[in-house]
């Protein structure tokens, strides 16, 4: 626990723990929440080819889950520390340019 807590710079076993549980309530949320964006754009797995169901489906989960870290991560005290973790993501993926002009 103390290297988990030096890697994110958490002074508290609290802090780490709400930020345990955000991650895990998070996860679950986005899983939930991606079923019926999927069905109300139409796209089922009984119908549609797996080449075409499953990446939507991945994608939309990212996307879902990215948003959803910053609104459950605020919720429970923690924007700060979920904030600089979505910009250290973001710009490992290639929107560097864009996060550095924020």
């Amino acid at each position: 626990m103390k290297k988990l807590k030096q890697r994110w710079d958490i002074e508290s076993n609290f802090q780490l723990i709400v930020i345990l549980l955000v991650f895990a309530i998070n996860g679950s949320l986005s899983v939930m929440l991606v079923k019926p964006i999927i069905n109300f754009i139409g796209i089922s797995e009984s119908t549609t080819s797996a080449f075409i169901f499953w990446p939507v489906r991945i994608l939309l989960m990212f996307i879902v889950y990215q948003v959803l870290l910053i609104i459950v991560g605020t919720l429970f005290g923690q924007h700060k520390f979920f904030w600089k973790m979505e910009k250290k993501m973001l710009m490992r993926i290639g929107f560097r340019k864009v996060l550095e002009k924020a």
